[in-house]
């Protein structure tokens, strides 16, 4: 009898701990979710691909205005209209456009087309766990981190980590690297959520003195 009371108690704890656990696809799909109740933010960006860095302020608006204002390089711009990708180049003085279909991927990654998209292809784990931790050694910022992998060999990165903020359930920061072994880092700060946004924010006009390269993703 007294074995039985000692396993029915030890089966009553471990329900009680489990209860505690959320699998990281449970807690990544909360992420997902919380972003789709966003009509639209601004954030400052900072990206560094290997020894490359930039900076800017990028723009949102559901479901899939994007807009990114870049102050390194300075007056570089990416903007996306929900119909027209356009991105404008000043060291090159050129500007490349794009139209993009329903079919084509056009989603930001901090958006919840991005990561559900991400969900579906690619295997959502924790880093380490789901408590939180700092951000970086000898950071007091905490996270809870993930690492997704793909789970085709067709998918543009080898695995991502996404540093998440626990209490905003926003995204801090993204590490991604590609299967040649690059890493490319983007860091979010300072997030301005529904300020009302107006469509007017995702039309821009490049310079007319700019060389326009039409259709540059299937171009020679």
């Amino acid at each position: 009898m007294k074995k039985i009371l000692i396993a029915v108690m030890l089966s009553i704890s471990a329900a009680l701990f489990a209860q505690n656990i959320t699998t990281a696809s449970a807690y990544f799909k909360t992420i997902s979710e919380y972003y789709g109740t966003i009509k639209d933010y601004e954030v400052d960006f900072e990206t560094r691909v290997e020894k490359t860095e930039a900076a800017g302020r990028l723009s949102f608006k559901s479901p899939d205005l994007l807009r990114m204002d870049y102050s390194t390089p300075e007056n570089q711009v990416i903007c996306f209209n929900g119909d027209m990708l356009t991105i404008y180049l000043p060291d090159s003085s050129a500007v490349l456009q794009q139209s993009v279909t329903q079919d084509n991927t056009g989603a930001s990654l901090a958006t919840p087309q991005g990561l559900s998209l991400l969900s579906r292809y690619y295997s959502v784990a924790y880093e380490t766990g789901q408590d939180a931790e700092p951000l970086e050694e000898g950071s007091d910022e905490m996270v809870v981190k993930f690492i997704l992998s793909r789970k085709s060999a067709s998918e543009a990165f080898r695995y991502i980590k996404i540093a998440v903020n626990p209490s905003t359930k926003l995204i801090r920061r993204v590490e991604a690297v590609t299967p040649k072994g690059e890493t490319l880092i983007f860091n979010f700060y300072d997030y301005k959520l529904n300020q009302d946004i107006t469509d007017q924010r995702f039309i821009y006009d490049p310079p007319s003195s700019a060389n326009n390269i039409n259709n540059f993703l299937f171009a020679e």
